[in-house]
């Protein structure tokens, strides 16, 4: 392998899953490494990769050094390779802010996501998980990623927003075609994502609005009831914008991270029958192995900052400007951190995988997010047995998530 035959922006490099080859490569050679544009490359910009664990530590709990938004002055920015225009998504989408404001909406989520508050929403989500799991129980077999996976992280995310959860299967497929990149490269739109980025936006819109006519307890209530302080001191509300985006975030992030962590956790498991069977016979080891499949699965395989200034790491010089990508995927597999990171181990511990990020930006869902895959787990493996991969695992065509779009399993009832 030579750098200069690596090209991440090539999607097709990622058909097959996350290329760990490749990354274990550049932990190696290029910890801090310049990717030239090439063919794929949106903007026809380079970019920063950095792939170990301590680097990309560094790098996000430095967001005074590598923001969110943009380097001062850019027309773009935002979390993703390509730029994104600022003041439509770039500083405006709550993951594309920086503090303070990213900090002072933040404030209004957190609440409903506490320990706390999630910890009296545990026996609705096993409700929830077992008249997902009874649907598919006398079948013994199903599409887990779509009948299972998708199910409880979509379902808890609609109701502690407050949206009909009969919905949910058209705001999936919004998001799905917003997210993948099926007929389209980096950078580019189709006329099906335009339409389906539309029909998310009207549906905001009359959400929103029906919130504010009549706001009951949940979380699209608060934020489209809540003033936030500005820079000026004047504390105003959300935008009509930054409403309709932060609406189409808590629907991805609430369901596309968790379902792809859930069926990869899954297929590693029928991977690794031991593990499987030792798991089965002892729950107790639920939350070890929510861990290792946060860590195996990874979800979110990178993000995105611009240097607002000069660094140096590895002896690479990064500019003030400069595109930097944190691989948090190949962070999660150094093996410098992980003893063994190519070994699935429900035993690991420690376990300081980034799955969920780092400092500010640090997921908000993630405590909810490890209480669905614990509580799935645990409903799983209490109710069927011999699981089977039916057929290929099939992924979603991108850099960004590790997607999984079809994933057909087998099982069997467990005896009572």
């Amino acid at each position: 392998m030579a750098l200069e035959e690596i090209d991440l922006t090539d999607l097709a490099v990622f058909g097959d899953g996350f290329p760990h080859e490749t990354f274990e490569f550049l932990r190696h050679e290029a910890p801090v490494w310049w990717h030239e544009p090439t063919a794929h490359t949106p903007d026809g910009v380079g970019f920063w990769v950095l792939s170990r664990h301590a680097e990309v530590m560094v790098a996000a709990a430095d967001a005074a050094t590598f923001s969110s938004e943009r380097a001062p002055g850019c027309p773009g920015g935002g979390t993703l390779i390509q730029d994104l225009p600022y003041g439509f998504a770039a500083g405006v989408l709550l993951n594309m802010t920086d503090d303070p404001r990213h900090r002072r909406i933040r404030r209004l989520l957190t609440p409903a996501v506490t320990p706390k508050v999630l910890a009296g929403f545990e026996a609705e989500l096993r409700t929830r998980t077992t008249a997902i799991l009874d649907a598919v129980a006398g079948e013994g077999a199903c599409d887990f990623l779509t009948q299972i996976a998708l199910e409880l992280p979509v379902q808890a995310t609609l109701h502690l927003l407050g949206v009909p959860s009969e919905d949910r299967h058209r705001l999936v497929a919004w998001t799905n075609a917003t997210l993948g990149f099926e007929g389209r490269e980096l950078g580019e739109e189709t006329e099906a994502t335009r339409r389906a980025a539309t029909s998310m936006a009207e549906y905001a819109a009359e959400l929103l609005a029906a919130k504010r006519r009549t706001p009951g307890d949940d979380l699209l209530s608060v934020v489209t009831g809540a003033l936030v302080q500005g820079d000026d001191g004047t504390a105003e509300p959300l935008s009509e914008l930054e409403l309709a985006m932060l609406f189409s975030l808590l629907i991805a992030a609430g369901s596309e991270t968790t379902r792809n962590a859930i069926a990869l956790g899954m297929a590693a498991l029928i991977g690794h029958p031991e593990q499987l069977a030792e798991l089965q016979g002892d729950l107790s080891l639920a939350t070890g192995a929510t861990e290792e499949i946060l860590r195996w699965s990874s979800p979110t395989l990178y993000n995105r900052r611009s240097a607002t200034r000069d660094w140096e790491a590895c002896g690479q010089h990064v500019r003030a400007g400069d595109k930097v990508t944190l691989w948090w995927a190949s962070a999660d597999f150094d093996e410098s951190v992980f003893d063994e990171p190519r070994r699935f181990d429900i035993h690991r511990d420690p376990n300081p995988h980034l799955a969920f990020g780092y400092r500010s930006h640090f997921c908000l869902g993630a405590n909810l997010a490890r209480l669905e895959i614990r509580i799935m787990l645990e409903e799983l493996l209490t109710r069927f047995t011999d699981f089977g991969l039916a057929g290929p695992l099939q992924r979603v065509r991108t850099n960004k998530h590790a997607g999984v779009s079809r994933m057909p399993v087998t099982f069997r009832r467990r005896a009572v």
